[in-house]
């Protein structure tokens, strides 16, 4: 019998400065990807307001480890690195 696995929370920054910054079009890199690679089940996808790291920003939190100056490289690695997770699981 398989073992269901809680979803693992992403936390997307919705402050108007990481989302000036690239958090809007994080967003919707982080929605395709969850979606297609048939993920959505996995994760609990959530918008916060401002976590108070402005100067450090874009940012966003993926199981609990919060990532700074996320740009869409370095978030399509980070989604990546979840996938292998993910699935491995």
């Amino acid at each position: 019998m398989p073992v269901e696995l809680e979803p693992i929370e992403i936390v997307i920054c919705l402050g108007s400065s990481c989302f000036a910054r690239g958090n809007a079009q994080n967003l919707a890199i982080i929605e395709e990807f969850l979606k297609d690679h048939d993920l959505k089940a996995s994760v609990r996808f959530s918008g916060k307001l401002c976590q108070d790291e402005c100067k450090v920003g874009p940012n966003l939190t993926i199981a609990g480890e919060t990532y700074h100056e996320v740009t869409e490289v370095k978030l399509r690695e980070i989604l990546q690195q979840f996938r292998k997770r993910a699935t491995e699981a």
